[in-house]
């Protein structure tokens, strides 16, 4: 559904998934490349028309939020990420991804540990 999406409309809805719920203002400044205020509401008032966004009252004003769970979207996107470029390899990615970080927190190890023990017990 995501992959789908134009490139800024993507880009927008991506970065309003990050901040969980924002103003057309906020959402401007997080862009990589910034548009006008009236581009941003018009892609964000797309992506509403796709309910794929809903514009809720906010304490300053209106605010935009993901419609869907930013979790079954990660989950999602994880999953087409695996299988692009991991061949489907659940290990071949976490692998990659230890690589990105220099050192896990004994917390991070933790988690890591509790959930490749659940991983195997699920197996």
């Amino acid at each position: 559904m995501i992959e789908s999406l134009p490139r800024r409309e993507r880009e927008v809805f991506e970065t309003l998934c990050r901040l969980g719920e924002a103003a057309t203002s906020a959402v401007r400044i997080e862009l990589a490349d910034p548009l006008s205020d009236s581009a941003v509401r018009t892609l964000l008032s797309r992506l509403e028309a796709k309910r794929l966004v809903e514009r809720v009252a906010g304490p300053g004003g209106v605010v935009y939020r993901p419609v869907p769970r930013t979790e079954t979207l990660a989950d999602s996107a994880m999953r087409r990420m695996v299988d692009t470029f991991f061949s489907g390899s659940a290990v071949s990615a976490a692998t990659a991804l230890l690589g990105l970080t220099q050192k896990l927190t004994p917390e991070e190890a933790a988690a890591l540990r509790r959930a490749i023990d659940q991983a195997g017990d699920e197996g």
